[in-house]
């Protein structure tokens, strides 16, 4: 790609709505810079491995304040990154966007920041939300695997109940409902429970919790499946604004107080499901003394495990973006969020409005991994192993997956591209994208249930 400078005014990066000069863009030509000639070799390339090796060499400078090699490595990205260009290119956009931001805050009088330094949100309705969890199978895998693994756990009750947090608002039960109605000995009531508050990221809808509980239960009726909708928690809606703050903190301390049978008016006839969709991660792994000494994340598994669940599923995304260190994060994050954006480009063309709109929500993912620490950095993804060796450590045993969800899987999978697998590995089901770890799904039962689970497996087999 052709690079051209000049000494007499300022380079500028332009990135949807952010501008950055660069005082000295003569510093990248400076001789007695002992990297500037590796850097300058990465001109010729725009392969993954010499990106990622300039996003370390920025975050490296920022970790040590050196804000004029930060700048220098800056200037090579700009020349790299495009957001109407090739996969690599539109994720190195958001890298750097990502690091002016969080370059702008250790020296703002360097780098000149201009421009807003959030992400536009958007509120999607029901059937764009419908239309965007469909994309690609990054929300559907989770959906399908745990949908399956509750009708099978729930088989011979007349009664379920699933306390559901996730960030997709009630996308997965339709087609849950739909496999109700179809029980040979006819369905169960179903009653389903959340949060009324949810963390402040993508997808957001236009509706509030309750329309999405009401448009629920028109569904279960028309599929004759006995229903009920229950919110619990403050129900305050929060404004516009508030959703676009990212120092906005969400009372998650609060749904501890809730997580008690009387609250959830738990009821003993009933098979209680907890679900958690791309949601755990949210919850603080940070011990402050409270609730035993526990993180907010341990105390919430310590909590649930008490309620004496039938199962409990987790699904997330394979990887583990908890470093302290920003370089740990760029390598871990830059390497799995390539895979959306590669998935993206194999069916949809480069000014397509859908790919955009996906891309921009990983993008705020993005900037709040690498510009942000303490509370508000509130992507604390773990990966599958991290999190089953954390839920062993609480108290909970594996559920091994029935033939039948594999084979549901594979029938999801073959309706997108080719590039998408599953495998298993150590307790887990895991999408993957050309043979790369994506989501993963653990089904688990209180270690003190394992024996009649155990029987039951024996029993359907």
């Amino acid at each position: 790609m052709h690079v051209t400078t000049s000494s007499h005014s300022p380079m500028k990066a332009e990135l949807k709505g952010t501008s950055i000069s660069f005082q000295n863009p003569t510093l990248f030509n400076t001789p007695h810079n002992p990297l500037s000639g590796a850097l300058k070799g990465c001109l010729g390339s725009l392969d993954g491995a010499c990106i990622e090796k300039l996003l370390v060499h920025c975050a490296s400078a920022l970790e040590s304040n050196d804000i004029t090699l930060a700048q220098q490595v800056m200037w090579v990205l700009n020349n790299v990154a495009s957001p109407v260009g090739d996969t690599n290119q539109r994720l190195t956009s958001w890298f750097l966007r990502a690091l002016i931001s969080r370059a702008s805050r250790i020296c703002p009088a360097a780098m000149n920041f201009k421009g807003s330094n959030t992400i536009q949100r958007r509120l999607m309705t029901v059937t764009e939300l419908a239309g965007y969890v469909d994309l690609i199978p990054w929300h559907r895998f989770g959906f399908c695997v745990s949908n399956n693994e509750i009708f099978k756990a729930t088989m011979g009750f007349q009664k379920v109940h699933v306390l559901d947090f996730s960030i997709t608002p009630c996308m997965q039960w339709p087609t849950f409902i739909d496999a109700l109605a179809k029980r040979p000995e006819g369905p169960p009531s179903l009653r389903i429970t959340v949060p009324s508050f949810r963390p402040p990221v993508p997808p957001l809808v236009n509706i509030s919790i309750h329309e999405v509980g009401l448009r629920l239960g028109n569904f279960a009726k028309f599929r004759d499946v006995p229903f009920e909708f229950n919110v619990i928690g403050n129900t305050t809606q929060l404004t516009s604004s508030e959703l676009s703050n990212e120092t906005t903190t969400f009372h998650f301390e609060s749904l501890l107080s809730l997580l008690n049978p009387t609250m959830l008016n738990l009821r003993e006839d009933e098979a209680l499901v907890i679900n958690c969709q791309n949601w755990l991660r949210y919850l603080s792994d940070e011990r402050k003394g409270s609730h035993q000494n526990l993180s907010l994340r341990d105390a919430f598994l310590s909590l649930v495990k008490g309620l004496n669940p039938q199962i409990v599923l987790l699904v997330d995304e394979d990887c583990d973006l908890s470093a302290s260190s920003l370089t740990s994060r760029i390598t871990s994050c830059f390497n799995h969020l390539w895979i959306p954006f590669d998935a993206l480009d194999t069916f949809l063309p480069k000014d397509s409005c859908q790919r955009t709109e996906f891309e921009s929500d990983i993008g705020q993912k993005i900037e709040n991994i690498i510009s942000f620490e303490g509370h508000q950095r509130i992507e604390r993804l773990e990966s599958g192993m991290q999190m089953s060796q954390r839920m062993k450590n609480a108290g909970y045993f594996s559920l091994p997956f029935c033939d039948e969800t594999v084979r549901e899987v594979k029938a999801l999978l073959d309706e997108h591209a080719s590039g998408w697998g599953m495998k298993r590995e150590e307790g887990m089901l895991v999408l993957t994208w050309k043979g790369n770890s994506c989501v993963f799904v653990t089904a688990w039962v209180p270690s003190e249930m394992r024996d009649h689970h155990i029987g039951m497996d024996a029993s359907l087999s």
